[in-house]
């Protein structure tokens, strides 16, 4: 029992005296309680049997409940002592002497002492608390009492000791036991902890109905047993990258980009070219052949490397400020008539084939090039789905007219890329509405499903014109998932998600069926943003501080595929000023047959041009200059300025050079002859035509140093010049 002592000049001495008093007689009548407890509970042999051995808490809650009343009485007998005490203060005359004051302690109030007396008597309980408790492990740890009785029946009959071996044995097995029931438990807290939390998202769980009432959503995810959704497989064990028949051919710069445009495809251009040529010329068409056309692809791509989109070309032939490697591979007049004739099919039999397909202009071109995109690359884990638009404001029957974009007027094409390298892996021509119907129904889960035929084990990432619940649900179905934004009209969303109005900034919300996650998030005032997801199955927020889901984090970093193609492409674009709409895809083939080989070149020799950052750029010089070196190397004819002539001389020396004596003495008497005649600097009339006709010339005969023209002279290789001769006796 604790006494608490106040020397406080506040209650005076014989308040002090009345406490003390009535402490101690306190203090006697609990001894005499506890002395008749302690009669009441004797010991009685007879319970301690082998089954009573086990520990009980029935005598330890007696004890508590007995000091539960021993406290509120203690407390009970505190408040009206104090209660006492203050009524004999206040009612003290004023005019009486005040207490003297005891220099042993400060003065307290009623309030601190009511406070001290309660904690010495918590105090006071809490330690008979332990010391009851170590009562009772002492006990537990000695086990059994001592028992004369019982000693005495061991030593009389064996019978009893054998059955109190067989109890001990019991209790040992019934501790192990017990011993065993924490590891049990320990190894099923994983499965009680997901049947926990599955149970509690059930009760939490809020269905929402779509607009239309065939989709029930949930605001809580599916987890466990109640997710049921199809998990993304990895599709077959391919290495994003260039192909192995890609990465076999790609030579050298030119070889990569020969994968693409084909020697098919040139052989198409040429022959439809040169049709048409002779069609419009005659006899006068100079035929074009595939060395004509790679360098007029060649100086195509150097226009786009020195940034001349919608300069003239008249400039960059210009004696003065144009560029030299123009003048030294064609004349302009020969420049333009191969963009004023260049070709992709038959004219003639144009018309029977536009009855049934827009694109018959450029269809058999366009066809043999878009199968080649798939074939020479294998996409990443991510493909990017949008439009690519391509400036053009001349006739088309598909034009497209978009006022928001940069160029109002362009020929539209659906694109699916690699998210993360931007190469063009296939793309789509949108030739406008079928003829005599109305609007494509489903266009863009059409486009989709178009572009993706053949991948398998990949996200999709698209925006809010092709994204839909049915698209996600059919890209399911081929091992594909999608991420996109989707427009807040679709009737398969739920009212609840659409709206923004009392909404914190910042939040979101999400909605769960067991394939698909739908989020809000309010990035502005009254002003959210929906997206729509078959490869989260979580609504996990980020620690950013604009809080938003990772579904929008891993939508923003795989959306701009298609506009990073865009950019790239733009940056050094070979387009010139055209009215013919074929030739502005034929352009854009060119445009995006060169990024799709820097991509491969690139993967496929890492080490160079390492730490540059104008690695495209030289990859586009180096290009075309390789694809105009051949016409260059053949020219005839000089050019007229000193810089350009100086080119090809230097170019047709090192060829000279290069070229093996053997194969020139294997030649014979073909090698002294030339392949054509030689060119003479001055320009004079041609002795062989009419006087009136006025033909100028640069020309002479090898032989008789004749003056001669384009249309009295043939021109031959060296074995059919040496044939030449032999025929006329002279070789």
């Amino acid at each position: 029992m604790v006494v608490v002592t106040i020397p406080s000049p506040c209650l005076g001495g014989e308040a002090t005296n009345i406490v003390r008093k009535k402490k101690k007689k306190k203090e006697e009548e609990e001894e005499e309680e506890e002395d008749e407890d302690n009669d009441e509970e004797k010991y009685d042999p007879a319970e301690c049997e082998p089954a009573a051995y086990d520990y009980k808490p029935e005598a330890t809650n007696i004890v508590r409940k007995k000091k539960k009343k021993k406290k509120e009485k203690k407390m009970r007998t505190m408040m009206r002592t104090m209660t006492r005490t203050t009524t004999r203060r206040n009612t003290t005359p004023s005019s009486a002497s005040p207490p003297p004051t005891t220099p042993c302690g400060p003065c307290f109030s009623a309030a601190q002492v009511l406070e001290q007396i309660s904690s010495s008597v918590d105090q006071e309980d809490e330690e008979d608390y332990f010391e009851s408790e170590e009562e009772d492990i002492s006990e537990d740890e000695d086990g059994e009492e001592y028992n004369p009785e019982r000693d005495a029946d061991d030593y009389d009959d064996d019978d009893d000791d054998s059955a109190s071996r067989s109890c001990s044995s019991s209790e040992e097995e019934r501790e192990r036991e017990r011993d065993r029931e924490p590891d049990r438990d320990r190894a099923r807290e994983p499965e009680r902890d997901r049947e926990d939390a599955a149970a509690a998202a059930r009760a939490q769980r809020e269905t929402l109905l779509s607009k239309n009432g065939k989709i029930k959503w949930s605001s809580v995810a599916y987890r466990g047993p109640d997710r049921p959704r199809a998990i993304r497989r990895p599709g077959s064990v391919v290495m994003p990258g260039p192909t192995a028949y890609a990465a076999s051919r790609a030579l050298d710069i030119e070889s990569t980009f020969r994968l693409f445009v084909t020697p098919a495809i040139e052989r198409i251009i040429v022959d439809m070219t040169n049709l048409q040529g002779v069609r419009k010329y005659g006899d006068g068409w100079r035929p074009m052949d595939s060395t004509d056309l790679r360098a007029y692809v060649g100086l195509l791509i150097l226009a786009g490397v020195y940034r001349s989109l919608g300069e003239a070309a008249a400039s960059l032939w210009d004696a003065e400020s144009g560029r030299t490697v123009f003048r030294a591979t064609m004349p302009l007049k020969v420049f333009h008539k191969y963009s004023r004739l260049l070709r992709f099919d038959d004219r003639q039999s144009r018309p029977a084939r536009l009855a049934t397909d827009r694109l018959a202009a450029i269809r058999e071109v366009w066809d043999l090039w878009e199968e080649r995109l798939p074939a020479l690359y294998n996409p990443g884990p991510d493909v990017t789905v949008d439009e690519q638009l391509v400036p053009f404001r001349g006739r088309c029957s598909f034009r497209q007219y978009i006022p928001s974009k940069p160029a109002k007027y362009s020929i539209k094409s659906w694109v699916a890329c690699n998210a993360k390298s931007s190469y063009a892996w296939k793309m789509q021509v949108y030739t406008g509405k079928a003829a005599g119907g109305g609007p494509e129904k489903n266009q863009g889960m059409r486009v989709v499903l178009d572009l993706t035929t053949g991948l398998s084990g990949r996200n999709v990432t698209c925006d809010n014109f092709f994204t839909s619940y049915d698209l996600g649900q059919r890209l399911l179905e081929r091992n594909l998932t999608m991420v996109g934004t989707v427009r807040k009209n679709k009737a398969e969303h739920p009212p609840a998600l659409l709206e923004s109005r009392g909404r914190q900034v910042l939040s979101s919300r999400f909605a769960f069926t067991p394939t698909a996650t739908l989020v809000s998030y309010l990035a502005k005032r009254n002003k959210n943003v929906l997206l729509l997801s078959t490869l989260h199955t979580e609504g996990h927020i980020s620690d950013r501080r604009d809080r938003k889901p990772f579904l929008i984090l891993d939508y923003n970093c795989n959306k701009g595929g298609v506009d990073n193609l865009d950019k790239v492409v733009g940056t050094y674009s070979c387009r010139r000023m055209t009215t013919r709409w074929p030739l502005v895809i034929f352009h854009n083939i060119l445009d995006v047959s060169s990024y799709n080989a820097f991509v491969i070149w690139r993967e496929i020799k890492p080490d160079w041009m390492p730490g540059k950052r104008n690695k495209r750029r030289v990859f586009l010089e180096q290009l075309g200059k390789a694809l105009v070196k051949p016409l260059i190397q053949r020219r005839q004819r000089l050019p007229r300025t000193q810089a350009a002539s100086a080119l090809v001389k230097v170019l047709q020396s090192a060829t000279a050079e290069a070229r093996p004596p053997a194969r020139e003495q294997a030649a014979g008497p073909a090698a002294a002859a030339p392949a054509a005649p030689p060119v003479v600097s001055k320009r004079k009339r041609c002795q062989l035509c009419p006087p009136k006709k006025d033909a100028k010339t640069h020309t002479a005969c090898c032989r008789c140093k004749k003056y001669i023209c384009k249309g009295c002279s043939h021109t031959y290789c060296h074995t059919c010049a040496h044939w030449a001769f032999s025929q006329d006796g002279t070789g």
